[in-house]
């Protein structure tokens, strides 16, 4: 008989890859929620988490990227189209929705990615979702719809879509179109060149944008909220998170991938009743247990196969 998979195998496999993500991002829609209320700029913000994020990283990544040097300028307009996708512009329009959106809308919004994600690879990578897996998506969207309307179907009734709104399902979009390319167009690159590259290009597509939104007036505060906010967001929902998802998703594809994003909603509710004192109600317990069984019908992984 098998020996069981050790702590560190469970959590490194390709499906604890794709939970470590999730965690990461929700802690950066706590901070990034703080940031707008501290008036931080969403596209400063953005930047210079990038900035940061690329100064850590380049160090680690020196030999990879100078011994994938030759398949880097040989994919340069993928690994910048990946970059623009998701450094570039899922992170500012993120923050932009969080500082002009309430919290329920841009969740609610947010929870369309799982099935974008699986018909962009229904018609780019040809990948079929058996009917088990169409219902574990069904089933953990629903656990999101649960938590964002609170139990209450009268809120789902009551939403408008806002400029926030919009933002985030033009973040969505960003965001299931670069999952798709990741797993479409492998380049062969070292993770940790991969991401890399594509916060390299992210800086670069923010740049001029950034620099649009200071001449508007928008300035960086230069005040303690900053000084943790800027460093925290650029070393783990940016490297970490990244590295993981990418992985992830390079193992399993974005149609599976794609419903470990309803963990999101869930874990961020959850770190609000810790962080922000808020209330933990009955369909917080229901939300996780939908989206938890969504995704044991989407992975299989209540099914035991012999000598596992």
């Amino acid at each position: 008989m098998a020996s069981m998979p050790s702590l560190r195998d469970r959590v490194f496999s390709a499906y604890g890859l794709l939970i470590l993500p999730q965690f990461l991002w929700a802690t950066n829609a706590i901070v990034g929620k703080i940031a707008a209320q501290h008036a931080i700029p969403p596209v400063a913000l953005a930047f210079w988490r990038w900035v940061l994020a690329f100064a850590f990283l380049l160090p680690f990544a020196w030999s990879a990227l100078v011994a994938d040097r030759a398949k880097l300028r040989a994919h340069w307009p993928m690994v910048l189209v990946l970059g623009a996708l998701s450094a570039g512009a899922y992170n500012a329009l993120m923050y932009a929705a969080l500082a002009t959106s309430t919290a329920i809308n841009v969740t609610l919004v947010a929870s369309a990615m799982p099935v974008v994600m699986a018909l962009l690879a229904r018609v780019w990578l040809g990948e079929r979702l058996n009917g088990r897996q169409g219902l574990g998506i069904v089933i953990s969207a629903l656990g999101v719809v649960v938590v964002v309307a609170r139990g209450d179907i009268t809120v789902l009734l009551s939403l408008a879509l806002n400029r926030g709104d919009l933002l985030m399902l033009l973040a969505m979009a960003s965001w299931s179109v670069y999952s798709v390319l990741l797993r479409r167009h492998p380049l062969g690159l070292k993770p940790v060149s991969l991401l890399a590259g594509q916060i390299g290009a992210g800086v670069l597509v923010l740049v001029p944008i950034y620099a649009w939104e200071r001449a508007g007036g928008a300035v960086l505060p230069l005040d303690l909220t900053t000084a943790w906010v800027l460093p925290y967001t650029a070393i783990f929902p940016a490297i970490f998170a990244f590295y993981f998802w990418n992985r992830g998703v390079a193992a399993v594809g974005p149609s599976i991938a794609g419903v470990y994003t309803n963990l999101m909603p869930i874990l961020t509710a959850l770190l609000a009743v810790w962080l922000l004192g808020e209330e933990f109600a009955w369909y917080h317990m229901a939300g996780l247990a939908l989206i938890l069984g969504g995704i044991a019908f989407v992975t299989g992984l209540p099914r035991r196969r012999a000598g596992a």
